[in-house]
């Protein structure tokens, strides 16, 4: 990983949960750590790309906007590991996915734009892989933050 700048650093630590909210955001915020908005869009952009970040967009609380959100699992047999995580990963609805040691070896989060969508998105992973896939609805919502320090 490349060393970070001290202007990278300061939009890191900026950008965690006081993203402006206003019709210029990136104005907004480059105007709050002195620098353009041309170039905090190029460095958010640089910082994707050499995978210092892997996301960066605002989390909603999709229920509120009648969508839905579930945690799923799957077994896949070993010699077909990487075929059913591409198979399932090709939903758009799948989102980190990660492989566990466990009977249910494969974990994934489907996040849909409707609350029938989840159902849709089993049935077709379930469709294309020949497997069974085990739904874990949210029973109860904590929340918890979570800022990363980037030390100046």
């Amino acid at each position: 990983m490349r060393e970070l700048s001290t202007v990278d650093r300061k939009i890191l630590a900026k950008l965690q949960g006081d993203f402006p909210i206003c019709e210029r955001p990136y104005a907004e915020a480059a105007g709050q750590l002195g620098i353009s908005e041309e170039e905090l869009l190029q460095r958010i952009g640089q910082l994707l790309a050499d995978k210092v970040l892997t996301r960066f967009g605002p989390m909603f609380q999709i229920e509120e906007m009648g969508g839905a959100f579930v945690l799923a699992a799957l077994a896949a047999p070993e010699a077909r590991y990487d075929e059913v995580t591409a198979l399932v990963n090709e939903l758009p609805a799948v989102a980190h996915n990660y492989r566990r040691e466990h009977a249910l070896n494969m974990w994934f989060v489907l996040a849909t734009e409707t609350k029938d969508g989840i159902a849709e998105a089993i049935a077709r992973i379930e469709r294309d892989t020949g497997l069974a896939v085990y739904a874990f609805p949210k029973e109860r919502e904590f929340f918890v933050e979570m800022k990363l320090e980037a030390r100046l």
